[in-house]
């Protein structure tokens, strides 16, 4: 019986929360989510701050890591289109390559919170929604700015009982991301 007691006193799901206004905000995956972008903003800086015809060290990666993005981009969206897609899937990239490493080497348990504790930003369900759901947004917004109205003909293809499929294939592509 005394093996019991410990596992009763045990809190699941203890997090830390902050309150602006009406808005509830999740404390640990914003302040995770800042220390990712806090270290990609400093590694731009500090690899940017003396460039150099011939790039060593941080200027080095940072020019490595932009044409991994570039062939990338230019692979699956085509020459054409690829520049303006760049800021966004280099941004996305990043921050989910940076916020995974970052929860795997970073040992977030050693700063302790008033309730929770850190984590990498994409362990949290919440961020990877948010983060599915603004590619899905971008996925609309290419097809429409490219396509136009031509963009439904998607739907409706091969043939039109196809409609319902694709509409809830849409709707579920943000939940499989």
């Amino acid at each position: 019986m005394p093996l019991l007691l410990p596992f009763a006193e045990l809190e699941v799901g203890k997090h830390l929360y902050w309150q602006l206004g009406n808005l509830k905000i999740h404390g640990q995956v914003f302040l995770s989510s800042w220390v990712v972008i806090g270290a990609l903003l400093a590694l731009v800086v500090v690899g940017t701050r003396k460039l150099e015809r011939d790039p060593r060290g941080t200027q080095n990666l940072l020019e490595f890591v932009w044409d991994y993005i570039r062939d990338l981009s230019r692979e699956q969206i085509g020459e054409k289109a690829y520049r303006d897609w760049m800021p966004f899937i280099g941004t996305l990239f990043l921050f989910i390559f940076v916020s995974n490493w970052g929860g795997a080497l970073v040992p977030w348990k050693l700063i302790h919170l008033p309730s929770g504790e850190l984590g990498a930003p994409t362990a949290d369900i919440n961020t990877t929604i948010a983060l599915a759901l603004l590619v899905s947004l971008a996925y609309f917004y290419a097809g429409l700015s490219r396509k136009g109205l031509r963009y439904f003909e998607y739907y409706v293809e091969p043939t039109p009982i196809m409609l319902p499929f694709k509409i809830v294939e849409d709707f579920t592509k943000p939940l499989s991301l």
